[in-house]
């Protein structure tokens, strides 16, 4: 399978849908070679309780099949018609503080409950059960962007309560394990197990939010058990992820999918320079490594090739953000994406719609229907990514440092976050960790690949997969992974600790000895002290002075080497980057939350030089690499990420892909403005 360019298409939104053949012929000859329909209009497929109006999206799905077009069909359960609303008032979630969730956006009902999933499945069976088979559609999403929220209606608690007794087996073994002596919470029976409302136990939250995300996994899993049996057998399951969303474990529900897909929203413009510094948290990257990290975490919802089904075209979100992509970014996001393993870039959406909450959202084509800038931008790429298909063709992304990724700590992080303000605490902490520790690998220019903490392989194949693994903010972890990590050092790993690892244990209790907890004899520091910092502080790493900011874990080295520390009369008694050998390997800690040169100096001294080895001589500041290996070898994508052209000196021989021509080693090849190159090995370029 090679890289497909798709668009969301919503005949049914146009104010003349008459024009159907006009959009196909013109998705076509730009390359576009699938379509995504139906999820987002329960009440079109089912506009009266019981009566359903099946055949409006048949034309569209012929039409696709008619000029080579393929389709996704979505099940329409995440966008609830009112009549259900109505009659069924009792289906609007419940939120933490006891409001109900007013029907008006979507998602705005519990999908647990026994009444919806009788109307729920009605729908899907209808829908998939006439149109599954249809030659167009070669695949299903179910619902939407599930997870969007934290379920609090009274049997969900209830629920929760027997969940918990499942695990517990009895009130005095979670009086233990929570720590419930505290504050007078010890419970005697298992309905005197309060309401998460008024919850401030660490462990009941981190318990209630691995709860929420698994009712979110069942939900998907119990949609793809129906339409299994409506759909042929090559047929693959899906569904649109937002990993940001507060009840989605994305490995979780990657595994009752066939593919993984999700969205890659980004702000554009000069948010894409490769020197912007964007603030990291949101539901889009505000910079570049931002949208790397994106893909590569995409990636390791099932390890594998993954499926973009949204990604802006012309601009995203409300009119606030309305920032158009300059000429080429649109090119370059789809070939970073493609580079670091998507097998379709669908954008969101066809054309940009005329009514409703989304107007602002830029689609393919503008309010007045007709091809222009963006349409052209995407055509361009389409015949780009044609060029390059016998080189994409099941070709995987190179990956030499491991991001450890852990939705425990990130649940257990968002409820008491270290940064921000008592009154605005900073929720998305824990991804500014990771992602800061991310983006320092790929500033150094380096390829990286996400893990999930619970699907850590043995030491010595994690050795063998990543020689680098940087393992931030996993503040609760259990005996067993800080162990194994200890280990991979033992074994030859190149370990990176940041800031918070190993401070907390699996049932979010802060553990009863030195940080890090079973890594801190191997890494030869410990520290008993942390800080949140209220403003910057100096630092200095070698010949380099930047600054700290956000927090500090006060490290007290016993054998390892200081390579950093604060200049600050207070702070500066302790270390703020330490290095120790231990066995074949080594540790380096990271105690704070470095500025971007810093850090990128850090896991650039650890990971060595690229592997594979870069294809120029020197990488200027503005340009990126990546490189996949398939069928043909290794192909490397280029991108200068500048308003400038930039020049680069190729390291050996080989052949320029998108030009068609092959190039001599020493050679100067310019990238243009917002430039994308693709290179492959010469030989392999010759025989093509």
């Amino acid at each position: 399978m090679t890289v497909r360019l798709g668009t969301a298409y919503y005949n049914e939104y146009l104010p003349d849908p008459g024009r159907l053949e006009t959009d196909l012929r013109l998705m076509a000859e730009a390359g576009i070679g699938c379509i995504r329909v139906g999820e987002s209009v329960w009440s079109t497929w089912e506009p009266a309780d019981g009566r359903f109006d099946l055949e409006w999206l048949t034309p569209v799905l012929d039409a696709a099949a008619a000029h080579g077009i393929d389709a996704i069909l979505g099940t329409p359960t995440y966008a609830v018609p009112p009549w259900l609303s109505r009659k069924h008032p009792e289906l609007a979630v419940r939120r933490r503080d006891g409001s109900r969730v007013p029907w008006g956006a979507r998602q705005e009902v519990d999908f647990t409950a026994d009444t919806f999933r009788v109307h729920a499945e009605r729908v899907i069976r209808a829908v998939v059960g006439r149109h599954g088979r249809h030659p167009a559609v070669v695949g299903v999403q179910l619902d939407n962007e599930p997870g969007l929220h934290l379920i609090h209606n009274e049997h969900v608690v209830s629920r929760f309560r027997r969940w918990l007794a499942a695990r517990y087996g009895d009130p005095e073994t979670l009086n233990r394990e929570w720590g419930l002596a505290y504050w007078s919470h010890r419970i005697a029976d298992w309905d005197e197990l309060w309401d998460p409302a008024g919850n401030t136990t660490p462990a009941y939250e981190l318990a209630w939010r691995r709860f929420q995300a698994e009712q979110t996994t069942e939900f998907i899993a119990w949609q793809a058990g129906i339409v299994r049996e409506l759909v042929d057998d090559d047929t693959f399951l899906t569904t649109c992820i937002a990993y940001q969303r507060p009840a989605m474990d994305d490995v979780a529900v990657g595994a009752a999918l066939d593919v993984a897909s999700g969205n890659a929203y980004y702000l554009a413009q000069d948010a894409l320079a490769l020197a912007t510094d964007g603030e990291g948290g949101h539901w889009y990257a505000d910079d570049v490594p931002q949208v790397v990290l994106m893909a590569d975490r995409m990636r390791a919802t099932k390890e594998a090739p993954f499926l973009v089904t949204e990604t802006g075209a012309g601009s995203i979100g409300p009119a606030r953000l309305t920032r158009p992509p300059y000429d080429g970014q649109l090119g370059q996001v789809a070939w970073l994406l493609a580079a670091r393993g998507a097998r379709l870039v669908s954008y969101w959406h066809w054309h940009t719609l005329h009514s409703g909450a989304e107007a602002h959202w830029g689609g393919i084509l503008g309010h007045d229907l007709e091809p222009g800038r963006v349409y052209d931008q995407v055509a361009a790429t389409g015949r780009q990514l044609a060029a390059a298909a016998p080189w994409l063709a099941d070709a995987r992304p190179d990956e030499q440092v491991g991001v450890v990724y852990d939705h425990d700590s990130e649940w257990l992080t968002a409820f008491d976050p270290p940064f921000g303000t008592e009154s605005a605490p900073d929720r998305a902490s824990y991804q500014k960790i990771v992602g800061a520790f991310g983006r320092a690998a790929v500033d150094a220019g380096l390829q990286v690949g996400y893990l999930d903490a619970r699907r850590l392989p043995p030491a010595g194949e994690l050795v063998r997969r990543f020689p680098t693994l940087v393992v931030a903010g996993l503040i609760a972890a259990p005996d067993t992974t800080l162990a194994l990590l200890a280990e991979y050092a033992r074994l030859g790993g190149r370990l990176v600790l940041g800031p918070r690892t190993g401070y907390g244990d699996h049932e979010g209790r802060m553990r009863p000895t030195r940080a890090p907890a079973l890594l801190g004899d191997a890494a030869g520091v410990t520290y008993r002290e942390t800080a949140a910092l209220a403003d910057p502080v100096a630092v200095r790493l070698g010949d380099l002075t930047g600054t700290a900011h956000g927090w500090v874990d006060c490290l007290e080295p016993d054998d390892a080497a200081v390579l950093a520390g604060y200049d600050h009369p207070h702070l500066g008694r302790w270390a703020a980057v330490t290095r120790r050998a231990v066995g074949q390997g080594e540790i380096t800690v990271v105690g704070t939350m470095l500025d971007r040169r810093l850090m990128a100096r850090v896991v650039a001294e650890v990971a060595g030089p690229a592997v594979p080895a870069w294809p120029v001589v020197e990488r200027p500041e503005a340009v990126t690499l990546h490189s996949l290996v398939g069928a043909r070898g290794r192909v490397w994508v280029l991108h200068n990420w500048s308003g400038g052209a930039v020049e680069v000196v190729t390291a050996g021989r080989g052949y320029d892909v998108l030009a068609g021509a092959a190039y001599d080693s020493g050679a100067r090849v310019v990238l243009g403005a917002w430039g994308v190159a693709v290179w492959a090995d010469e030989v392999v370029g010759a025989e093509a």
